[in-house]
């Protein structure tokens, strides 16, 4: 039962405002980070490209209209998006950060494996991966949330096992570096990662399946999956000062 409002209580003493959702989603192809945008089919920023996201409904959490918005916006499956690891980044108030009213905004992140190109929808005209590194800039203030969102992309790689949501669900360990490479911009001694991933309790698991060649002339490279862990201990740290 919903507790009723205070005598004396009155809602229209405050300036009301908007609530939103943005959503920085993100995959790794062709050894780059990708990042899912949208091309706006209206105005403000009428052409623009931009994070996914909308306007809250009424009755409607914040994690609901997230993956509501990004199924609408992009033509994502329903069962790609209610499968997706989406978590909230932070929340973005600046006072005159969308020029149509007062609007906050709740950003979420993603990762996924790559995925077949998506599509417009909704109020989307089009929608594409684009190399995080080379978007141009974005509408609103969705620069801010995708920088602050790969930061917070590679820090969560140092202590959780996220990566493996970047990864199809049976991956070799040299597909797992790939994703460590390509997110924290390093190169990673291979033998070094792979004794590490193997000794930390849950990381991956073996997977049932033939050896995965994957290129050259060595021996086939063993699948792994997922293991039940889903923080790192000890955290598998970024090398300092050893660029890719």
């Amino acid at each position: 039962m919903s507790a009723a409002a205070p005598e004396g209580y009155d809602p229209s003493a405050f300036e009301p405002f908007a609530v939103t959702v943005d959503l920085a989603v993100f995959t790794v192809r062709e050894s780059r980070l990708h990042v899912l945008l949208v091309e706006r089919g209206a105005e403000p920023y009428q052409g623009h490209w931009a994070l996914p996201g909308g306007f809250l409904l009424p009755r409607e959490s914040a994690g609901a209209a997230a993956r509501r918005e990004l199924a609408e916006e992009t033509g994502l499956s329903d069962d790609t998006v209610s499968g997706l690891h989406l978590e909230q980044l932070r929340t973005y108030s600046e006072p005159d950060r969308d020029p149509r009213m007062r609007v906050v905004s709740v950003a979420h992140t993603a990762l996924v494996p790559d995925l077949p190109e998506p599509r417009g929808g909704g109020d989307a005209a089009g929608a594409r991966w684009w190399d995080a590194a080379r978007t141009g800039p974005l509408a609103f203030d969705h620069d801010r949330i995708l920088a602050d969102a790969r930061d917070r992309v590679g820090a969560k790689l140092e202590y959780t096992c996220l990566a493996t949501a970047f990864c199809p669900p049976h991956f070799t360990l040299g597909e797992l570096q790939q994703v460590y490479e390509t997110v924290w911009g390093v190169e990673l001694d291979r033998p070094n990662f792979r004794r590490k991933v193997l000794a930390t309790p849950g990381f991956v698991r073996p997977a049932e399946g033939a050896p995965r060649r994957t290129g050259g002339r060595g021996k086939p490279a063993a699948l792994y999956r997922a293991g039940d862990a889903t923080a790192l201990h000890p955290p598998l740290l970024r090398p300092e000062g050893r660029q890719a």
